[in-house]
């Protein structure tokens, strides 16, 4: 028995030889176990309850059709002619996404705001007559449209003279952050990645990165941070749009410290995190819609299907993660109508196949049946086709579930129909179709005592 639970049982025992009423063991049991595991901030548990997210990968890219530049590139070449950031908020929005994040300075340093720390930006641009201010347009859009406003600053800087002499640019990057987390109101979440090459002294910079994370603590306290090392949100480990099959949202944060790392075991952890991790830094699952990142016209064909978007977010939301697809303007300054109907089909698709929770008036009944196992029974009030299970923790309380199986009655005889590892804080299983009166969870194995599970059904399509 550990220290914690033998003072408990201590303290309960001396509580009941004076008359003290109302406690329980197995509360107080309980929630020692909450409390010594890592648990999510109110941020982090909002930010992963909205789900999808649009990332906007816009810039002097879109003009060049590349997909890194140089940092060489003429800021006149950047002039969208009919620029709508209020089109993006409204396609996101009709699409089911909560949020959305934006390219501000990708690695060839064009900024898309007009930065006091450089001209190469679009105030040296015919946009908007030197004007214009797309990180404004884009919070302003966000906010008018009801999403959250995310913002990537890309550590890495082609055109800046200063890259590479080290207290030199962090002080000029750390200018940038301030700047973006100043002059726009709220920002939800603050996207960084580890890109690390050359600058144009041919020179690779040392990045500060704890004085980083402490700008944007300091300036925008209740905003999420994304890399490869969180601090709140961590990278998945692909591109391809598919979290873990097993996928803990706890990691050791002695493995992999700061963005950039490689090596099997720093992927191995943000692939699957880690069952007996110490800090709470789920994953967040980026995909593109297109082959590439940024928009070209020779891929307006090549837009993933909306039964492919579906299925991505049955890879990531539907694995204890957050889907980040990207979604890349046009010329123009619009998304194109192509990515915009897939995203449409995408929702529609979504709709129907959850449209309808066979378990909602269901009989549901849990109770734990050893120190690290549970059973969840759900009886629906009427036999149904059941195609797609929905399985969920409590997340708030923590991240419990190492090892589970689904059987399902028939009306004769149980039968099992999945299994796997982590729940977390979504797990979509699709099942082989078939018509089943009960459905019952089995943990067969948990990190601390399981407190609660949430299954709905649905038929699927």
């Amino acid at each position: 028995m550990t220290d914690r639970r033998q003072f408990l049982h201590t303290a309960i025992a001396g509580a009941a030889a004076i008359g003290v009423r109302g406690l329980r063991v197995n509360d107080l049991l309980q929630d020692a176990d909450v409390r010594a595991l890592p648990r999510p901030t109110p941020a982090q548990l909002s930010w992963q309850r909205d789900e999808l997210a649009m990332f906007i990968h816009f810039g002097v890219n879109t003009f060049t059709d590349r997909e890194w530049g140089d940092g060489t590139e003429d800021p006149r070449i950047f002039n969208p002619s009919a620029l709508d950031a209020r089109q993006w908020a409204r396609t996101a929005r009709a699409a089911g996404f909560k949020a959305m994040i934006l390219t501000a300075k990708h690695h060839d340093g064009f900024c898309l705001w007009p930065t006091r720390t450089t001209t190469h930006s679009v105030a040296s641009s015919p946009w908007r007559n030197g004007q214009g201010d797309l990180v404004r347009e884009f919070v302003d859009a966000c906010r008018a449209e009801g999403l959250k406003a995310g913002l990537y600053l890309s550590p890495w800087d082609r055109n800046a003279s200063v890259y590479g002499e080290s207290q030199r640019y962090n002080d000029f990057y750390l200018a940038q952050l301030t700047e973006l987390l100043t002059q726009y109101g709220t920002i939800h979440e603050v996207w960084f990645d580890g890109a690390n090459g050359e600058g144009p002294n041919g020179k690779r910079q040392t990045y500060d990165w704890p004085a980083t994370w402490n700008t944007v603590r300091r300036l925008q306290p209740s905003a999420v941070m994304f890399s490869d090392a969180g601090p709140d949100v961590r990278w998945i480990g692909n591109e391809r749009g598919t979290a873990g099959i097993t996928n803990w949202s706890m990691v050791r944060p002695d493995i992999v410290t700061v963005p950039g790392m490689s090596g099997d075991e720093v992927m191995r952890s943000l692939q699957n995190g880690d069952r007996d991790g110490t800090v709470w830094r789920p994953g967040e699952t980026d995909v593109s819609i297109r082959p590439g990142w940024f928009h070209h016209p020779a891929e307006d064909t090549r837009v993933r299907s909306a039964d492919d978007l579906l299925q991505l977010y049955f890879t990531s939301v539907g694995r204890n993660s957050k889907l980040l697809l990207n979604v890349p303007p046009t010329r123009d300054g619009l998304l194109h109508a192509n990515d915009v109907d897939s995203l449409l089909a995408m929702q529609a698709r979504r709709d129907a196949v959850f449209a309808h929770d066979l378990a909602a008036d269901a009989t549901h009944r849990f109770r734990t049946t050893g120190a690290r196992s549970a059973e969840l029974v759900t009886t629906l009030r009427q036999p149904a086709e059941i195609g797609v299970l929905d399985l969920r923790e409590e997340i708030a309380r923590g991240q419990r579930v190492a090892r589970y199986r689904v059987d399902a009655f028939d009306g004769t005889t149980w039968r099992g129909i999945t299994r796997g590892t982590t729940i977390g804080y979504r797990k979509l299983e699709r099942v082989t179709l078939g018509v089943y009166s009960r459905v019952r969870v089995v943990v067969n194995d948990a990190i601390a005592s399981p407190v609660s599970m949430i299954l709905h059904c649905y038929r699927g399509s």
